[in-house]
């Protein structure tokens, strides 16, 4: 499957801003949809106009250059949570590989489950 977005992304020279599916992306949404104001961060992303094989490195590959980008962004936050809200699997998002951002959504969820038990 990662192969399929990265093969996907090189065919159509689609960047993060561009392709719908990386940080940074624009999306589907256009600038007149209802959605835009909800995604409107993704215009400040550092990733804007960044090469997508950057965020979505093969298996071992190293993620330190795409946290790097992340590190300093505006947005990483943003980014993070519309990760999370939306089920990324793959890629870097908001500066937390695929493995960190469900080891986030764990302990959320247990963080949820105390809190309503409590």
């Amino acid at each position: 499957m990662h192969e399929m977005l990265i093969a996907n992304r090189m065919s159509t020279g689609a960047t993060p801003a561009t392709s719908g599916t990386g940080p940074g992306a624009l999306g589907p949404a256009g600038a007149g949809s209802a959605d835009s104001g909800e995604r409107r961060w993704q215009e400040r992303a550092n990733c804007l106009g960044v090469d997508p094989d950057l965020f979505f490195p093969e298996r071992g590959a190293s993620t330190r250059e795409a946290k790097g980008v992340c590190g300093g962004c505006e947005v990483r936050l943003d980014c993070l949570e519309y990760a999370l809200c939306n089920g990324e699997k793959f890629g870097i998002w908001g500066g937390l590989s695929e493995r960190e951002r469900r080891r986030l959504r764990r302990q959320r969820a247990l963080a949820r489950r105390a809190a309503a038990s409590a």
